[in-house]
């Protein structure tokens, strides 16, 4: 799965550990997830997605 989580968190200026902390999870889970080795829980994302106030589709995508 791809997603767009770096990029809206670097134009949101957190750091990994400022999103993760927001989120209630660990700086290394966020590390993980932008550099697509982990996919999130679907309550995760949609954390992620209120966090940014977006729709999970904006954040993350399948491989075509």
């Amino acid at each position: 799965m791809n997603n767009a989580i770096r990029e809206y968190r670097e134009a949101s200026d957190l750091t990994q550990g400022d999103l993760a902390s927001q989120v209630g999870v660990t700086r290394q889970s966020i590390n993980a997830i932008e550099r697509g080795r982990y996919d999130p829980s679907l309550e995760l994302a949609l954390k992620l997605a209120a966090k940014f106030d977006s729709a999970v589709e904006e954040l993350f995508w399948l491989d075509s």
